[in-house]
């Protein structure tokens, strides 16, 4: 079976005890699909709060670098020491609001719940979970979120842009891989970046140069960067009235290797329920959720307001030990 991508190796460290906690990135869910397929916890810190210096970037306004852990705890302290100005990174918040009051209420998005390609055993673990919040003394009640549909594509229209246009770097003269006995300028380009990249990215990079080209730049990524403001506008709405969104944070467990790839918009899916936080700008965590009657994990996902990891990482220990 797949790890999750694309911080699978990191989630998988932590799984298998090679370490006590591992970092990932998470540009629409790299840190928590692999956490929840995994077993394992996975945090995606607010946009902003962590430097991405040394990443390399695939899309520079979504990529967060965050903790793998077995224990909440864990996660939390790895926090504490990455996060705050290395003075590398411009994008980096220079200020960082004080803990909101806890007003005990929680929402879940009534549209993802309902989603036809979400797996039976994790809606009813997930129905299981809001009623344990319940218990806690919470509120938990159904919203509305109109632009369901809108997300992947909005998401894949500009990271896809972003990606082509960062990684146009690697063209074999400066860094990276470089290709044996090139004729010319030309060949020295085309075969460095296809024997660099692999199928996937090279997919994405010709995606995303297609949709930056001239005839297609306002139809496809002004209207999505437009569509971002929608989705994080409603977003924003919905944590102003609650103190966070809850959800599966996959609508399947892992699938077996090469179950998906032959069919991309299938493997694609499976970030539907964690790229809000990324489109969003807000933070996620996911947590484990038990194991489906295959022994397969399932995970449990927490987005909140920006800046307020303290708040959804006090909530991710109260499940996990309820969990455990």
């Amino acid at each position: 079976y797949v790890a999750g991508g694309s911080s699978g190796g990191s989630a998988v460290a932590v799984q298998a005890g090679m370490c006590q906690v591992s970092l990932g990135t998470d540009t629409g869910g790299s840190i928590r699909m692999p956490a929840a397929f995994c077993g394992v916890i996975g945090l995606k810190p607010t946009y902003g709060l962590v430097s991405r210096w040394g990443l390399i970037a695939y899309a520079s306004s979504f990529d967060t670098i965050g903790p793998i852990a077995n224990y909440v705890s864990d996660a939390r302290l790895v926090l504490e020491v990455i996060k705050g100005d290395d003075g590398q990174d411009s994008t980096l918040s220079s200020s960082v609001p004080e803990a909101q009051k806890d007003k005990k209420r929680i929402a879940y998005i009534k549209e993802v719940v309902e989603h036809p390609s979400l797996q039976p055993q994790i809606k009813a673990a997930f129905e299981v979970q809001v009623e344990n919040l319940k218990g806690l003394g919470y509120t938990v009640e159904a919203v509305d979120f109109p632009y369901i549909d809108q997300l992947l594509p909005t998401y894949y229209v500009l990271t896809t842009a972003e990606s082509s246009s960062n990684l146009a770097r690697f063209d074999g003269v400066k860094f990276g891989h470089r290709t044996a006995n090139p004729v010319d300028l030309m060949q020295l380009y085309k075969r460095t970046r296809q024997e660099g990249f692999g199928e996937e990215v090279q997919r994405r990079i010709m995606l995303g140069t297609f949709v930056l080209s001239a005839d297609y730049y306002d139809a496809y990524y002004t209207k999505a960067q437009k569509v971002r403001r929608l989705i994080q506008e409603k977003t924003l709405s919905i944590l102003a009235d609650y103190d966070f969104i809850i959800s599966p944070t996959t609508s399947s467990t892992a699938y077996r290797v090469g179950e998906k790839t032959q069919d991309p918009i299938q493997m694609y899916l499976g970030d539907l329920f964690t790229v809000q936080a990324n489109v969003a700008g807000v933070p996620g965590l996911s947590i484990p959720m038990g194991s489906d009657s295959t022994g397969l994990p399932m995970g449990f996902q927490l987005m909140t307001n920006p800046f307020q990891e303290d708040k959804m990482l006090d909530l991710g220990e109260k499940i996990y030990a309820y969990e455990t």
